[in-house]
């Protein structure tokens, strides 16, 4: 089974904002809790990609959270597109991201088209629900 790939803090960050991965999702997945929903959101598609499900499962909120939200390291997460946000930043107590995230599974392509609420609580944004397009 392969394994996740690596990312390494100078390497351009999988989420796809054009920045560092040191630069941008590694603070979050190291503790840092990010600022705006839309961070909290690429933060948790670069977890997806580096296999980090302890990640995913701590920026959850507890409320909706499954009991297994571990990666599928036969999945590879191949690209992000931010299609809007609504709400989300600072001082906001809700926020909603429209993604469309790629992925790879052996042969086949496919990509995930989803519309994410998050919800500002205990001085921190967490990932909701989303609905699937």
């Amino acid at each position: 089974m392969p394994g996740f790939p690596v990312v390494t803090g100078d390497a351009s960050c999988p989420c796809g904002s054009g920045e560092t991965y040191d630069g941008c999702c590694a603070p979050a997945l190291r503790g840092t809790p990010p600022a705006t929903a839309e961070a909290l959101m690429r933060s948790r598609y670069t977890a997806f990609v580096v296999g980090d499900g302890a990640y995913l499962r701590g920026t959850w909120h507890p409320g909706t959270r499954p009991d297994d939200v571990d990666p599928d390291p036969a999945l590879r997460w191949t690209g992000l597109s931010i299609l809007g946000t609504r709400e989300g930043m600072p001082g906001d107590t809700r926020g909603r991201v429209e993604f469309r995230a790629r992925y790879r599974a052996g042969r086949e392509r496919g990509e995930l088209h989803e519309d994410s609420r998050f919800v500002w609580q205990s001085g921190r944004w967490w990932y909701l629900d989303g609905v699937i397009g």
